[in-house]
């Protein structure tokens, strides 16, 4: 039996627009559930807000996200959390962090590092922390 860590972000009414922007930067499925469709609406104006969502692409991403109810308390906070992309070719990485990149904030411009061949930070549109990098052997 094996496990799988996934990826879980949480937003305050922005989860649908997210998923949606990760879709057309990785491609995959995407698939919501709103607290309407699940027959958990507490609140009429966060009806269409999601309850469950994820990204789900062949080619190994996986994200999953939810709108947190205004009945619950919520913090972005400050570096709480990166989400890491690793990929094995340059060429995979840099098309990646372009479209990331779209509307973003660069923490530190993608390029090579001392340890891996291209390495980069950005904050997304979504205040998501991204750090990018290309796999390659650690001899530390």
């Amino acid at each position: 039996m094996a496990v799988k860590s996934v990826t879980h972000l949480n937003f305050r009414g922005d989860a649908r627009a997210a998923l949606e922007f990760y879709r057309s930067v990785f491609g995959g499925a995407l698939a919501v559930v709103t607290y309407k469709d699940a027959g958990s609406v507490q609140d009429p104006a966060e009806a269409d807000q999601v309850m469950w969502g994820q990204v789900l692409a062949d080619n190994g991403f996986h994200v999953m996200a939810y709108d947190v109810p205004s009945r619950m308390p919520w913090n972005q906070g400050e570096n709480s959390f990166f989400l890491s992309l690793r990929g094995e070719t340059a060429e995979e990485v840099t098309a990646y962090w372009e479209k990331l990149s779209e509307g973003a904030t660069v923490v530190q411009p993608l390029g090579p590092a001392q340890w891996a061949p291209l390495y980069g930070m950005l904050k997304d549109r979504f205040g998501v922390v991204w750090v990018v990098d290309v796999v390659s052997e650690y001899n530390g």
